[in-house]
């Protein structure tokens, strides 16, 4: 399986209830309401977040471990708590949890953990081995392979796209072969808003002995999502994407890979025995937890986690699946409009990319922002993906749990009004 799939007749929720707890969606802007429609970039923080971060800086604040003093150790209880809660929300163990800065630093930590690993280990790399990703990612799950290949000598290799904005898998056994040491993939792409078939991947990939990693940044906040299920041996996403503060991301990994890992960094609280000349690291996951941690911002992700589980992520997932079938529909229906990726929701997100004829991306996003609509413009931290379809950048709206149909019809008739301020009508 590639995760659990949303139940589109999950009864719906009461999205204006849900709104009442984001008070930014109230706020005007140029005098319209807003309508924030850039969630795949990140998403706005409810006050159940705000407050759990709020109370733990007021009454609680301390560093965390090895304090014996009363607030040190109710900050260490509630920061290793906010662990526990997070690595429930993805079927995961407790110790198997790294809390990092972002996804793009999770992804780090394990890239130049396979550049630190010694001849012999299982993450060891060199001439001859290689790094396998897709054409479709995140910067963030493409530089840091490139970086890795570089330092190690070994070969990057990429799945390509086809035009319908889907993997090409014709060449999988090819690409995903006996020198492949990894495979690492967006499970939803941020651009094309494409679900990639992850037990494919996985299958071939485990077949030769290869690792993968999944960027999971755009699908943990979306559906429901179990580590144990999808089977890869990484996973990685990010507090601010999922109504969580910034600051925090997440690493999971399996415990026995955790635990043969050499460090990512250096310092404080990674250690075990420091000696002058050498020191011996701690077990996951602190090993990868050098100096003091995201502590409120994990504390904040936790009750983010909390907040999404206590609305149902199925739900979540089939109030988006109508919102991006409203839209796509809309888009269809007016004239030199293109959508860049899949324009079904079969095995696709929420995030809508598209392209006005004759008009510039941003120019599209600025003149959607005087009628009070926040579209995000540019390549996305996805730039071969619009090398890939020959466009400089795309327009990209994103909905999430507190949109509503009535803010897909406002982008829409904001698109019209793009296309007559700029004569593409």
């Amino acid at each position: 399986m590639t995760s659990t799939l949303p139940d589109l007749t999950a009864t719906p929720y009461d999205v204006e209830g849900v709104r009442r707890d984001f008070a930014i969606l109230s706020r005007e802007v140029n005098g319209r309401p807003l309508v924030y429609l850039d969630n795949a970039s990140s998403t706005h923080k409810p006050r159940q977040v705000l407050d759990a971060e709020r109370a733990f800086l007021e009454q609680h604040y301390s560093n965390v471990h090895r304090g014996v003093h009363t607030l040190s150790q109710e900050a260490t209880d509630g920061y290793e708590q906010a662990r526990t809660t997070v690595a429930s929300f993805i079927g995961a163990r407790h110790d198997d949890v790294v809390f990092t800065k972002n996804v793009t630093e999770a992804i780090n930590l394990v890239a130049y953990s396979m550049g630190n690993a010694p001849a012999g280990s299982q993450f060891h790399l060199g001439a001859g081995d290689e790094i396998c990703v897709t054409e479709m990612e995140h910067h963030s799950n493409l530089v840091p392979w490139q970086l890795l290949a570089q330092r190690t000598g070994a070969t990057l290799r990429w799945l390509p796209l086809t035009d319908e904005g889907r993997l090409d898998l014709t060449e999988l056994d090819a690409v995903v072969n006996e020198r492949t040491k990894i495979l690492a993939f967006t499970h939803q792409s941020n651009l094309l808003g494409t679900i990639n078939p992850v037990d494919v991947l996985v299958r071939r990939a485990h077949a030769v002995g290869a690792l993968v990693l999944l960027d999971a940044a755009q699908s943990v906040p979306h559906f429901p999502v179990d580590v144990t299920a999808l089977g890869v041996d990484f996973l990685a996403f990010t507090g601010h994407k999922l109504v969580g503060p910034t600051g925090v991301g997440v690493l999971w990994g399996r415990g026995e890979l955790l635990a043969e890992m050499p460090p990512f960094m250096g310092g404080g609280s990674m250690i075990e025995v420091v000696e002058m000349a050498s020191s011996t690291y701690a077990p996951p996951p602190e090993r990868f937890e050098a100096g003091t941690p995201v502590i409120s911002q994990a504390i904040g992700l936790a009750a983010a986690c909390d907040y999404l589980s206590a609305v149902g992520l199925d739900k979540i997932a089939a109030h988006e699946a109508a919102l991006t079938a409203r839209l796509l529909d809309g888009l269809r229906r007016i004239d030199g409009v293109r959508v860049i990726g899949p324009d079904t929701t079969e095995m696709r997100g929420s995030a809508v990319s598209f392209v006005i004829d004759g008009v510039h991306p941003h120019d599209v996003g600025q003149t959607l922002d005087e009628v009070g609509v926040a579209v995000r413009v540019g390549h996305h931290c996805a730039a071969p993906v619009c090398r890939r379809y020959a466009v400089p950048a795309t327009a990209r709206a994103s909905s999430y749990l507190y949109n509503t149909p009535s803010e897909i019809d406002a982008l829409l008739e904001g698109i019209e009004h793009v296309k007559r301020f700029w004569g593409a009508a």
